[in-house]
């Protein structure tokens, strides 16, 4: 769907943004802002005209809500990239927006460098969301179990979604820092990764997946 230049539009009703978003994308060389618009109808009315990639829209609109919005807009174009914009960081309204198909969940207010990224994030995985949201879901799941992991397993999970180095581990479980590391192999066989920073990843998706149920 996305050309060298992906045509973007922003939905939201605090024009005191509007100047600020004009001057991120006035320095996005890959991406080009088609219009601003303060309600999901005005978004409509201009779609055909604006054809987005992809879509910021608040949460907060009068009339019709962002989330609410999401159908109506993919009933313009199914494949539409649609990031939500919100000062409400609750996991219910962000569960929600999810489940209606958005495709990420930005805090508002955000900066130039937050919203480059986030639009570099929707081109490559498809999906962005802002570090304080991600860490709001998986402290939910701390100290939940896995049936992908045997007892053991799941307590080298949990000290390595802190941050817990090996030795500290090793430590913790009173156990050796090689029976450690045996675990850790295990536990990457399963998740089909090859590092830390990729079974994190991988129990990051797994934990967000089971936050949406």
């Amino acid at each position: 769907m996305f050309t060298n230049l992906s045509r973007i539009i922003v939905i939201d009703d605090d024009v005191n943004y509007h100047e600020a978003y004009q001057n991120y994308f006035e320095s996005f060389l890959e991406y080009s802002l088609m219009g601003i618009y303060r309600t999901v109808k005005e978004a409509l009315d201009n779609y055909d005209e604006a054809r987005p990639d992809i879509i910021f829209s608040e949460v907060e609109l009068p009339d019709v809500s962002g989330i609410e919005g999401i159908q109506l807009l993919r009933k313009k174009d199914q494949e539409v990239k649609i990031i939500m914009l919100s000062t409400i960081k609750d996991f219910d309204m962000v569960k929600k927006a999810f489940k209606k198909s958005a495709n990420g969940y930005l805090s508002k207010p955000v900066n130039e460098r937050t919203l480059y990224n986030a639009l570099d994030s929707i081109k490559s995985n498809g999906s962005t969301m802002s570090n304080d949201i991600v860490s709001q879901i998986i402290s939910k799941f701390q100290g939940k179990s896995y049936s992908l992991f045997s007892e053991r397993e799941n307590q080298v999970v949990e000290y390595l979604s802190q941050g817990a180095t090996y030795k500290t581990i090793a430590e913790k479980l009173f156990v050796t820092a090689s029976a450690v590391n045996f675990h850790i192999q295990n536990i990457y066989l399963k998740l089909n990764v090859n590092s830390k920073s990729e079974a994190l990843r991988k129990l990051q998706e797994m934990e967000f997946s089971r936050a949406l149920i």
